[in-house]
């Protein structure tokens, strides 16, 4: 039930997001109409974005795609490079930090840099020139978080949508979380329900495809995250192994976050039996001396035979530049390694290969 103040809030906040959602249509409309340009380059773009502020997956997904198409092409990965403290463009190479590229294009570097060129540039045509310059024998780039961007026309457009924050039961900024109207997801080629539950039933495929009521020339996929075994954030002072299975009731995991929605994150420690603290901190945080401190102290405070630190694989980028991070906990902080695995849904369609065929098309 709604209090009064969640009522307030709303009728203070309608008037706002039908103004937002107005500047957004006319935006659109502008490109729609040729007022904005939207530039085509003759090597093949897919574009991989949101229509919901933050926490659907985009980085994941991207090393997925990333990860299935670097063994036949050559492949480029550009991102804005979200929070770097530079600008313009940069390529990836051996010196760089998450401060000079951005935490998530680190991340992706740090995984597939032997695979793919990764680079940041708020200016995504440039880049594009700039990559193209750089290396003319490039068959296709990859955009991250690039929907909204349209002054780059995408020959393939790749929308996610989180399982558990559909887009159909959400509202446009600053009243719900939509960067734009859920019809802009006309302009997706492909969309992916992203985040599915592991017991996800035929039922649950048929009731979100409907919803959606997208038109024939989609197409639908569905996805779920998969985690990988604990890896050291700090592999020089970390001198054992450490496996949840192990882990009994008279354990401590204390949980570090800075993304969007730990929920996902969080929910897949509450299935062992050891006890899960949660410290949790707003998406891309730098984590300050104070910060740190505080984490010191809590992690000191808990009791458990055995008690460890478990940060995030987006968190860990920056942990592990972190000059603050106290020595003693270095040894027994961890993060959880991320993948994607798609889901059989409505029928047989493989992601990978009508991928693949739509950019060679």
């Amino acid at each position: 039930m709604n209090t009064t103040k969640d009522k307030i809030l709303t009728y203070a906040l309608t008037p706002m997001s039908w103004l937002y959602g107005a500047a957004t249509w006319v935006r659109n409309k502008a490109f729609d109409l040729g007022v904005l340009k939207e530039e085509k380059f003759d090597i093949p773009v897919v574009s991989v974005g949101n229509i919901t502020v933050g926490g659907t997956g985009k980085t994941p997904h991207v090393e997925y795609i990333v990860s299935s198409l670097a063994m036949d092409m050559n492949i480029a990965v550009l991102s804005r490079g979200y929070k770097r403290k530079t600008h313009g463009f940069i390529l990836a190479n051996s010196k760089s930090t998450p401060e000079v590229l951005g935490d998530e294009p680190y991340q992706i570097y740090q995984k597939y840099g032997m695979r793919a060129q990764v680079a940041v540039c708020e200016n995504r045509r440039k880049g594009i020139r700039e990559l193209l310059k750089a290396f003319p024998q490039l068959e296709l780039i990859v955009l991250d978080d690039a929907f909204q961007h349209r002054y780059v026309k995408p020959k393939v457009s790749v929308l996610l949508m989180d399982y558990n924050r559909p887009i159909y039961r959400d509202k446009l900024l600053p009243l719900g979380r939509l960067r734009e109207s859920r019809h802009s997801v006309n302009r997706a080629d492909m969309m992916i329900v992203t985040k599915c539950p592991d017991d996800i039933m035929p039922i649950d495929f048929r009731l979100v495809s409907k919803e959606l009521d997208l038109m024939t020339y989609q197409k639908l996929f569905f996805s779920r995250y998969e985690y990988g075994g604990l890896m050291p954030v700090f592999p020089d002072d970390s001198p054992y192994r450490v496996m949840l299975s192990q882990l009994t009731s008279s354990d401590t995991v204390l949980l570090l976050t800075g993304i969007a929605h730990p929920r996902y994150f969080v929910r897949h420690f509450r299935n062992y039996p050891f006890k899960v603290k949660v410290d949790h901190f707003p998406d891309h945080h730098d984590f300050t001396r104070s910060d740190l401190e505080k984490l010191k102290q809590k992690f000191d405070g808990l009791s458990g035979e055995h008690k460890i630190i478990v940060t995030t694989e987006k968190d860990a980028v920056r942990l592990a530049y972190n000059p603050y991070y106290p020595r003693s906990l270095k040894a027994i902080t961890y993060y959880l390694p991320i993948g994607v695995k798609m889901v059989n849904g409505l029928d047989d369609s493989n992601f990978i290969d009508e991928l693949r065929a739509a950019v060679k098309s």
